[in-house]
């Protein structure tokens, strides 16, 4: 079932409720992460993100791959198709560098740690999250990825960006 207020918006206009959207769940995203932190603090709250976004990550990456019409192994250029159309990338800066075999993906300006500063609490250790997530996106668009942080917070290797992952397609033996 379609809005069908939604029939109605120009392009435009669809572009800046895209952003809205965007920026709403990220909101929600850390609405309840950091309702759990104050109440129960950052190792139970990391435990809870861990397990969501094992979940999330695969819904998202299945629902872009299906959009994009992607094959089941669509190697380097389907991943970095999908991965410019994550909700993230509506709302973070970031960059794509391809070379080969290999993707790296940097976010070079991050809301969630923009945020956190402004508010002046203490940056979102977000690197065990990050792991499963980028590793489960990437092997649900291709399943011969795989994925390392480079740099990632608390783990932070590259002050020009907030955090970095490399991709590696592996070929099947």
């Amino acid at each position: 079932m379609v809005n069908k207020v939604l029939e109605q918006l120009d392009k435009e206009e669809l572009i800046k409720l895209i952003e809205i959207y965007s920026k709403n769940w990220l909101a929600m995203d850390g609405v309840w992460f950091q309702s759990v932190e104050r109440k129960f603090g950052m190792a139970e709250a990391m435990e809870h993100d861990c397990n969501i976004w094992e979940a999330f990550t695969k819904i998202e990456a299945q629902k872009i791959k299906e959009f994009l019409n992607l094959p089941p192994r669509p190697g380097i250029e389907g991943l970095k198709k999908a991965l410019q159309l994550r909700l993230y990338a509506n709302i973070n800066e970031d960059e794509i560098i391809v070379d080969g075999q290999t993707l790296i993906y940097r976010t070079l300006d991050c809301r969630v740690q923009n945020a956190r500063k402004r508010k002046g609490m203490e940056f979102h250790p977000c690197r065990p999250v990050g792991v499963i997530e980028y590793t489960g996106f990437a092997k649900v668009i291709d399943d011969r990825f795989e994925c390392e942080a480079l740099s990632c917070y608390p783990e932070i290797t590259d002050a020009s960006c907030n955090c970095a992952w490399k991709f590696i397609l592996k070929n099947e033996q």
